[in-house]
């Protein structure tokens, strides 16, 4: 099928994404994923290339052009490279809204320059070690003090944590009330006494993104860090987290896609009994269902990106391409290294990368099960 998301202005920029991701991200990745990050100085080379804060004012360094597609590129030239390391969608994608539409003129004077230039590196904290998804149950508490704000608490599997300067802390700013009515947002910077990262986690996949357990004891916050209105975190989460569903989706139809592609090659060289693997009916009927279905996955996720252009999707939508994309990235992920055989187990062929990185899509943005939930309630059940 012809998709038609994209346009010129896209297409070129997709030239130059994978020319820089070619250069700068490919022939390093694996020591990255060896080492357990990725070094500070590819951020401020993508920044340098215009890659991070596309959406940004040009005052602050930004592209100046509000327009998710080539958000979606960026990552979609990650997956084809299987550079998973690389935090630029969290930084784009989920912190970027944030600072974009909540800071004021003078944090953003503060913050945006070193975003753009990929020299402030970004993260944000809702999970903790006893809340997972459910976002009512934060323990994380801030009270006021004079001029700033005192917070006590702890976060974890916190994407960039390690690297991260600046981190959106989602914390209870107001006792004996549901979490809806009294969260807020306070930017926790790097250095802050009481701030401290503890372990970067070692993960099933991923290997190469930085994740890290963040405690916060006692750290005074300045009030002029508070983002957006006070008490009303629950709501500016609401409202951001259908695009960083999105961006999960959009990243789960490419690594099924480029999975798929891997395996297509593989299926057309290798041969059993005296034929390529590939023309085995069974096998044919297997990679026939998968880019039937990846397909299908694709055409949905671009309606929703271009109803994110356009302000209409909805919180519904967006779960929906969350839950159904993930579940089959795993699955398209598992099919396909079973059609690589033994060397589908191997380290040194890519599907077992894939197969690793996928796990964890249908767990973080929230569980696919919570997904569902929003489904369910929106359909009045």
């Amino acid at each position: 099928m012809r998709h038609t998301l994209h346009e010129a202005d896209h297409d070129a920029f997709r030239v130059s994404v994978r020319a820089f991701l070619d250069r700068t991200v490919a022939p390093f990745h694996d020591d990255w994923e060896r080492a357990g990050i990725v070094p500070r100085e590819v951020w401020t080379a993508a920044g340098e290339q215009g890659l991070l804060g596309m959406d940004q004012d040009e005052r602050f360094g930004g592209g100046g052009v509000r327009d998710f597609r080539y958000n979606v590129v960026l990552g979609e030239e990650l997956t084809r490279l299987g550079a998973s390391g690389v935090g630029f969608p969290l930084h784009n994608d989920v912190v970027g809204p944030y600072l974009r539409d909540l800071a004021t003129d003078e944090q953003k004077a503060r913050w945006l320059p070193g975003f753009c230039a990929g020299e402030l590196i970004t993260a944000i904290a809702m999970t903790e070690p006893d809340t997972g998804s459910d976002l009512q149950g934060i323990g994380t508490t801030a009270r006021r003090d004079g001029d700033a704000w005192v917070l006590s608490g702890a976060k974890t599997f916190v994407t960039n944590g390690i690297n991260a300067d600046l981190v959106i802390v989602v914390a209870r700013t107001a006792a004996g009330v549901p979490a809806s009515r009294g969260t807020s947002l306070l930017v926790v910077e790097r250095g802050m006494p009481g701030f401290t990262r503890g372990r970067n986690l070692a993960k099933v996949g991923l290997k190469a993104q930085d994740t890290a357990e963040l405690f916060l004891d006692e750290v005074r916050v300045p009030a002029g860090n508070l983002l957006g209105t006070e008490h009303g975190g629950f709501g500016h989460l609401m409202d951001n987290l259908p695009q960083e569903r999105l961006s999960i989706a959009a990243g789960a139809v490419a690594a099924a896609e480029t999975v798929l592609g891997l395996t297509l090659d593989h299926v057309t060289t290798r041969t059993a009994f005296g034929r390529p693997v590939g023309s085995f009916q069974h096998n044919r009927f297997v990679l026939a269902e998968l880019r039937t279905r990846v397909t299908i996955a694709r055409t949905f996720v671009d309606e929703c990106i271009r109803q994110l252009g356009s302000g209409d999707l909805t919180a519904t939508d967006a779960a929906m391409a969350k839950w159904w994309t993930t579940e089959l990235q795993n699955e398209v992920a598992d099919r396909c290294l079973q059609l690589h055989g033994g060397y589908g187990y191997m380290d040194e062929y890519r599907v077992s990368k894939a197969w690793r990185d996928a796990r964890v899509q249908s767990i973080y943005g929230g569980t696919n099960e919570i997904m569902k939930e929003i489904i369910g309630r929106s359909m009045g059940l």
